[in-house]
């Protein structure tokens, strides 16, 4: 046996979320692996990228989490973002060439809360040319990097809020609460316009997803430091990941219909919302967590389940 097959051998079915403190500098990939490694993991996955050169909280899932690991891809997120003001650059954040440098305008706080309201809401955001959507297959910043020149279409995304934390000289902190495909580096590119000095992105911190929060997560470095057993005691349950559905339980015999792949017919009455649950099932008290399904007011139909192995890991 080579030793890489040794190594793979070494590795077990361990299933749960861990709460990450990702460094700067460091991609979403890399850390993932490092944690896998540290965990022994045979199965890992991430919900959703954090740039490199942002640092905070990023959910990792391994062994049954993985098949909830999309699902919190929607989920709301929260930022602490430093905007240098005055500078605009290329990537609008501070990898990029300098465009243009402004003296900042006299304006007073009433005016700056002005500004950073006029972005609360539903907003059209016209994503950074310097990102990974794409357009004809390719990512946009293929195209920029090749000095092509493509208009890129705005969308609409949410921002739940901006507090204005701290102005010292031309830096600006501010806490932002934000839904999917918001993109920070662009926020900080709007506000630098509206306030007219221009702004790029200078750092940028994540501070919760969903239900989590950055006081829950482990550092990369302490979570590697630690053997398997250790590392893995940090491994939040798998249904973390969807605690903010309803929740439905069922007793043994619909559990096993429904582990089955059928449909099944609970009573829960008027007051159970229609779309998707996180159900648990078995014998009361000792409930487990069975997966998601779909409920439309009568039926409950199966849509992510557990498998028999990630039952009994529970």
């Amino acid at each position: 046996m080579v030793a890489s097959q040794r190594q793979r051998s070494n590795w077990q079915s361990v299933h749960g979320v861990m709460l990450l403190d990702k460094p700067r500098g460091c991609t979403s990939q890399t850390a993932l692996q490092q944690v896998r490694r540290a965990l022994r993991a045979e199965k890992a996955g991430h919900t959703g990228t954090l740039d490199p050169l942002a640092d905070g909280l990023l959910p990792l899932c391994f062994g049954a989490a993985t098949k909830f690991a999309q699902m919190h891809l929607d989920a709301d997120k929260a930022y602490r973002a430093v905007l240098q003001l005055g500078v605009t650059t290329t990537t609008d954040d501070g990898e990029g060439e300098v465009i243009e440098r402004k003296a900042l305008p006299d304006w007073t706080s009433v005016e700056l809360r002005r500004v950073l309201q006029g972005f609360v809401g539903t907003i059209a955001q016209t994503p950074p040319i310097y990102s990974a959507l794409k357009r004809a297959g390719k990512p946009l910043y293929a195209y920029a990097r090749s000095g092509q020149e493509i208009d890129v279409a705005p969308r609409r995304v949410r921002i739940d809020a901006i507090d204005l934390v701290a102005l010292q000289d031309d830096v600006l902190t501010l806490d932002v609460r934000c839904g999917k495909g918001t993109y920070i580096r662009a926020l900080a590119r709007d506000i630098g316009h509206q306030l007219g000095c221009g702004a790029h992105l200078a750092a940028l911190r994540r501070t919760a997803s969903g239900g989590f929060e950055i006081g829950q997560a482990c550092t990369l470095d302490a979570v590697c430091g630690l053997d398997a057993g250790a590392a893995q005691a940090h491994l939040l349950p798998v249904d973390s990941l969807v605690q903010g559905l309803p929740r439905v339980d069922l007793d043994a015999s619909l559990s096993a219909r429904l582990l089955h792949g059928q449909t099944v017919v609970p009573e829960l009455g008027p007051s159970m919302p229609h779309g998707q649950v996180r159900v648990h099932g078995g014998i009361s008290p000792h409930l487990s967590f069975l997966g998601v399904a779909q409920w439309d007011g009568h039926v409950l139909s199966p849509q992510r389940l557990l498998s028999n192995e990630e039952l009994q890991a529970q």
